[in-house]
Order: C-alpha cells, then structure tokens, then sequence
C-alpha cells in the first residue's frame, strides 16, 4: 500500500477518468492493477494518476487502445528512439486525414443536394432524388 495512496473515486476526480472506466483499463491491462487497501480497495498514487491523464489524453486526440498500450510500452524505455511512437503517431493522422476527406465530400455531396432543392413537391424534390438513386451523386465513396 501505497503511503500517499487515493482512491479510486479521488483518482477518479483528479485524471479526469470515470470510475466505470478506470475499472475498465484496469481489466485489459493498460492500468496496472493498484494495491489493495484492508478493505479492499484500489489505492491509486501519483504515477498511477499520471498513467491515467496519459490515457485520457490520448483517447481524447482518438488513438485507439492498441496504439495507446504501444505507446505506453514506449513510455517504459524513455531512452529508446521515439520513431515508433511517430509511426504510431503519423498512421493516426494519416486516418484522421482520411476521414476529413470522406467527411468533406459528404458535405459537399450534401449541400449540393440542398442548393439543388427547389422546394417544389417532393415528387421533384432533388434531396429524395438523389437519396433514391446514389448514381446522381458526385461522389462514390461516402
């Protein structure tokens, strides 16, 4: 047991992490499991809390759990080149950039449905055309 030890609802408050999940990457190893108290309860410390914010952060610029376990295995050899996690690092943006991409197109696809709208009847309505037949979009892949 930890002599600065909190629990898991003060780690909880302090990382920013609910409790539900905490439990969570607990279970699937990206948090190791803390000391019990007497009463068995977690006892969490400050690298703990650190480990925490690490996780937190990361899933917030969306890295997936994979690439979060790596990139903590990484934090464990601080000496180590760092090519691998800018590997990890440039496969997430080149996803991101992809989806942006799709998204893009998706709204343009879109809004061009909307400026085509004559807002007649919808017998002629361009937004039910077009969702009726996706060979009268611009684009294919959305």
């Amino acid at each position: 047991m930890y002599a600065d030890a909190i629990s898991i609802g003060e780690a909880a408050r302090q990382s920013g992490v609910k409790v539900p999940t905490i439990r969570f990457y607990e279970k699937i190893g990206l948090l190791p499991a803390p000391p019990r108290s007497e009463g068995n309860r977690r006892q969490f410390d400050a690298r703990d809390l650190r480990r925490l914010s690490f996780i937190r952060h990361a899933r917030e610029l969306g890295f997936e759990i994979a690439d979060i376990r790596e990139l903590l295995d990484l934090t464990e050899r601080p000496q180590n080149s760092c090519h691998e996690a800018d590997s990890i690092a440039r496969r997430h943006l080149d996803e991101i950039n992809g989806r942006i991409a799709r998204l893009e197109a998706l709204s343009g696809e879109l809004q061009r449905m909307v400026d085509e709208c004559g807002h007649g009847q919808v017998c002629e309505c361009r937004v039910i055309q077009v969702l009726a037949d996706h060979n009268k979009c611009r684009h294919r892949a959305h």
